[in-house]
C-alpha cells in the first residue's frame, strides 16, 4: 500500500478579494512538483466566490470538469447552450473534449458561495463535449456512500469520460465500513468535507487530502460526524 498525505494548511491559496481559493494540487501561480496530480485527478479547489462575482467566459478542453456546490447558488453558462444554477446537492460535470467555453457566477449578490471544483484527466481524448447535472438526495448517503460520479451511460451519478467514481457520505461518529476499489489500477484519494474520520487508522480533518493506492480494499471510520468525498481513479 502506498500512500500521499496533504494537509489542509498545507495547500495553495490565493485569495483575489472576490474569490477564495486553496489548491490542494497545483494550479495558477502555485507550483509544487511533489503536487502535480494524483493518478487522473488534476484539479482539486476548494473556492469561495463573494456575492455577485464569478469567473467570465473562458475555454477548457479534454479534461473533465466536476462542481460540487457546498453552499449558495452558481450560476452556469457554456458555448453548448447549457444556462443552469447549480446549489447544495447538486453535481455538475463538464466533459470538455474538442473545447467549450463557459462561465461561473454567484447567483446572490448578498451572499458567497462555496463550491469545490475538480478537475480530471479524460480516458479518450478530442470526444465531442457533453454536459450533464444531477441533484442527489442528502437522505441516501447518511451512514453510507452515495455514488454522485460514474463512468457509467446510464448510472446513478453524472457521467465522467474516465474509469472513475466518486462518492460522498454524510458519516455519524463512530460509524465506520470498508470500501473495495473499483479496478486494480485505480488508487483512492478522500476528501474531508467535514468532521474527522480514520482511513486504515490514518486520521484526516477537516480539508485534509489522503491518497492511498496499491490496495485492494480500505476502512473507513468516523471518529466525529463527517461529510466525506471519495475519488476512485485511474493512477495511469
Amino acid at each position: 500500500m502506498k500512500t500521499v498525505l496533504h494537509k489542509a494548511n498545507t495547500r495553495g491559496h490565493a485569495n483575489h478579494g472576490w474569490l477564495d481559493s486553496h489548491h490542494t494540487f497545483s494550479f495558477a501561480n502555485y507550483y509544487d512538483p511533489a503536487r502535480m496530480h494524483f493518478g487522473v485527478l488534476r484539479v482539486l479547489n476548494d473556492d469561495v466566490v463573494e456575492g455577485g462575482m464569478g469567473f467570465g467566459s473562458h475555454p477548457h478542453d479534454n479534461m473533465e470538469i466536476i462542481s460540487i456546490p457546498l453552499q449558495g447558488d452558481l450560476e452556469h453558462r457554456d458555448s453548448m447552450g447549457n444556462g443552469t444554477i447549480i446549489k447544495q446537492n447538486d453535481v455538475q460535470i463538464m466533459s470538455a473534449g474538442t473545447g467549450i467555453h463557459h462561465s461561473e457566477f454567484n447567483k446572490n449578490k448578498d451572499q458567497k458561495v462555496s463550491f469545490l471544483q475538480i478537475w480530471v484527466f479524460p480516458k479518450q481524448r478530442n470526444t465531442t463535449p457533453y454536459y450533464d447535472q444531477k441533484t442527489f438526495d442528502p437522505r441516501q448517503r447518511e451512514n453510507k456512500l452515495q455514488l454522485i460520479v460514474s463512468n457509467e451511460t446510464h448510472g446513478e451519478g453524472v457521467r465522467i469520460n474516465q474509469d472513475a467514481k466518486f462518492y460522498l457520505g454524510n458519516l455519524a461518529k463512530g460509524f465506520q465500513t470498508e470500501y473495495k476499489v473499483s479496478r486494480p489500477q485505480n488508487g483512492v484519494y478522500f476528501f474531508v468535507i467535514e468532521g474527522e474520520v480514520s482511513v486504515n487508522g490514518k486520521t484526516l480533518n477537516k480539508r485534509d487530502g489522503y491518497g492511498v493506492w496499491d490496495v485492494d480494499q480500505l476502512t473507513i471510520e468516523a471518529n466525529r460526524p463527517t461529510e466525506l468525498l471519495l475519488m476512485d481513479v485511474p493512477m495511469n
